[in-house]
């Protein structure tokens, strides 16, 4: 079963969103490292609202928790270390969105159930991951699902920093697409090298 969890906007919608226990180091399959078309698609877009490998709106990967906090409310769950691993849903980040930050700093903004949020290609929960494919060409890394079978699979659209080995580099960015077994999207983290964890972080 895919996990979900939830990521960010500026756009005001209110809804709690439990912070994820679990701590998951957990890599996709790795595999013999080849060359990676990368897409060019998914550059900073005018629309706040669109989700991109650097963030989305006034909220970056690599931004303090207290950065985010000013600029899209305090989290609806209690953040109890702000240095350590945390997944929270800032007040006034729209529903199905939450963000993921590491020491400190944000490393994934994801979209799960209920998100109506889109990357700058136009792709979402919800949408089919053929249709991703079409769209990417050459650009997608196809990974094997973490949690289902297939035909589910994750779908890696790296901006900079790609491989189809895990990525460690930390100025890596891309967006990461879970397809489910239904052949739809479940959900989408975008950032760093974080987007390819199977949970949250450790």
């Amino acid at each position: 079963m895919i996990r979900r969890a939830v990521v960010l906007t500026t756009v005001a919608v209110l809804a709690p969103v439990a912070i994820l226990a679990a701590c998951d180091r957990s890599k996709p399959a790795e595999t013999a490292e080849v060359a990676v078309t990368r897409a060019p698609a998914e550059e900073a877009p005018a629309d706040p609202n669109l989700l991109t490998p650097d963030g989305i709106g006034m909220i970056r990967i690599g931004q303090s928790v207290g950065e985010v906090q000013a600029l899209s409310g305090m989290s609806d769950t209690p953040i109890n270390d702000p240095s350590g691993c945390n997944i929270f849903h800032p007040s006034r980040a729209p529903v199905g969105l939450v963000v993921m930050a590491e020491a400190g700093h944000v490393t994934r903004i994801s979209l799960h159930e209920g998100a109506t949020v889109k990357t700058a290609r136009g792709f979402g929960v919800g949408s089919e991951g053929s249709a991703i494919k079409a769209a990417y060409g050459g650009g997608v890394i196809v990974q094997p699902a973490k949690y289902e079978p297939a035909p589910a699979q994750d779908l890696y659209v790296w901006a900079r920093g790609g491989s189809t080995q895990y990525v460690a580099d930390p100025e890596a960015r891309g967006v990461r697409y879970e397809v489910g077994a239904d052949g739809k999207v479940a959900a989408v983290h975008a950032g760093g090298p974080s987007i390819q964890l199977a949970e949250s972080c450790g």
